[in-house]
């Protein structure tokens, strides 16, 4: 069975940093494109980042030059977030692409709360 289980998320003040972290388990053979979405009360959820396993990065407009995405080889990935605003409040999910013995699906996690504000 293969889990997704986030960290990191929390209370912070505007202009404030946070970085979330997502690892994956279970019986993986391989992962491919890993991602955050988020979903703010009342919205629908949004992508904010994805990274392909080349390292290749894409991100929703209103985080460029704020947030960074990065993974590493022990099947997490990660989200620096720099510069918070408060309407970068909302819950946060991470997702990704994985090859197990029933094939290839998307999995997600169970999501971790950011709150800005003062």
């Amino acid at each position: 069975q293969v889990q997704l289980v986030e960290s990191g998320g929390g209370l912070v003040q505007p202009g404030g940093s946070l970085r979330l972290s997502c690892a994956a388990s279970g019986s993986i053979f391989s992962l491919y494109k890993m991602g955050w979405h988020r979903q703010a009360p009342g919205k629908q959820r949004e992508l904010v980042a994805t990274i392909t396993t080349s390292g290749r990065t894409n991100y929703v407009d209103s985080v460029k030059d704020r947030f960074t995405i990065s993974r590493d080889n022990a099947k997490s990935v990660y989200l620096q977030m720099n510069s918070l605003k408060p309407e970068d409040t909302a819950v946060y999910y991470c997702n990704a692409q994985i090859n197990t013995s029933v094939g290839i699906k998307t999995y997600w996690g169970q999501g971790t709360q950011v709150t800005v504000s003062s």
